[in-house]
């Protein structure tokens, strides 16, 4: 019977394609709100299906599930998922045809929401709304163009998409990784730009995608000395006076990875957790590392605010087609499929197992 309990302020992963006695000892702690998935938890869509039916049981309301899968190589399921190419690809049809580059995000947004959502997964991070520069190798293809109105044109197409398909858009990395050249998982990052330059770029796609309506954000672990010495992630600045106040934005905010070496600078992962909650975080992730998981559960001293609670509820996925088989026979999936097949050189149709 699963647990009557209110959400937690922890986003965690788990170690397999099923659960281990440890990962449902984790997952029933109250701080723990979500779970995040990764390529090593997916065998089959047969075994995806059964575990994420096994998580949403453990309690309620059940732990909000999701997983990076953007697209190109940052996609975690494949067998028997459409392959879904590099926002690049939509980039490059923009530059020649704008509404058609806007259709085909609309139909790629649909087709990757509705397939994880009908085996049980809630939330994608994504859109990736980064401006690419040409200095980040980390980003690189995952962003959609080097125009800000392209990549907001674009991304609201994915989010429509999403949102067809019953998931809300997740963007990242407010308020912009793409300047950067180091990678965020290896060092700390530093972008030198004033204030002035970020919003004259960097900040177009997230406004446009806040006023249309964006669930999630999730910010960048990089440090803006402009505005403040913490990363945007530990930074109240950015968080709540920026994105909050400024912009006006009402969604989640989940933190990146703590694990991150871009996360260092707030300390260990207890104080890196509390930093990010204190500085606007609704929900804080901890990813391939089960001890400071432990570390974060055992040490955290925090009481979720009824509006944070309010801002999860709103984000849980919601059901487009009852299986895989209904989802197959659904007349807008087929018409999503025929519209992208073919879209990027590695895309393809794959049935579902």
């Amino acid at each position: 019977m699963n647990k009557v309990m209110p959400l937690g302020p922890v986003m965690l992963d788990v170690a397999a394609t099923a659960l281990t006695d440890e990962d449902r000892r984790r997952l029933q702690h109250p701080l723990v709100g979500g779970v995040i998935l990764f390529t090593r938890n997916f065998e089959s869509c047969v075994q995806l299906a059964q575990l994420t039916t096994e998580i949403h049981a453990l309690r309620s309301p059940p732990l909000i599930i999701a997983v990076d899968h953007e697209g190109g190589r940052v996609q975690r399921f494949r067998e028997g998922f459409t392959r879904i190419p590099p926002m690049r690809e939509l980039g490059l049809i923009w530059d020649h045809d704008h509404r058609k580059a806007v259709a085909l995000a609309q139909a790629l947004g649909f087709v990757l929401a509705a397939e994880l959502r009908v085996h049980g997964v809630d939330l994608s991070f994504t859109p990736v709304l980064d401006v690419d520069y040409g200095n980040s190798s980390v980003i690189g293809d995952r962003a959609f163009h080097s125009r800000p109105e392209a990549i907001a044109e674009l991304a609201i197409g994915i989010m429509h998409g999403l949102r067809e398909g019953g998931m809300a858009a997740v963007g990242k990395h407010f308020p912009g990784h793409g300047h950067v050249r180091a990678d965020s998982h290896h060092e700390v990052p530093v972008d030198e730009r004033p204030l002035a330059d970020i919003e004259s770029e960097d900040l177009i796609p997230f406004r446009r995608l806040i006023a249309a309506g964006m669930g999630g954000i999730m910010p960048a672990h990089v440090i803006y000395p402009a505005v403040d010495a913490a990363p945007a992630g530990f930074s109240e600045i950015w968080l709540k006076r920026i994105l909050r106040g400024e912009l006006g934005f009402d969604g989640v905010i989940f933190s990146d990875d703590l694990s991150m070496e871009g996360a260092s600078v707030a300390g260990g992962v207890v104080e890196r957790g509390m930093a990010a909650l204190r500085a606007g975080c609704d929900m804080v992730l901890v990813c391939n590392n089960s001890q400071s998981a432990d570390e974060l559960l055992e040490g955290l001293q925090y009481t979720m605010p009824a509006v944070a609670l309010a801002r999860l509820a709103r984000i849980h996925g919601r059901t487009h087609a009852a299986d895989a088989v209904k989802l197959r026979e659904d007349a807008h999936y087929v018409a999503a499929l025929h519209a992208i097949n073919g879209l990027g050189a590695h895309n393809r149709e794959l049935p579902f197992a």
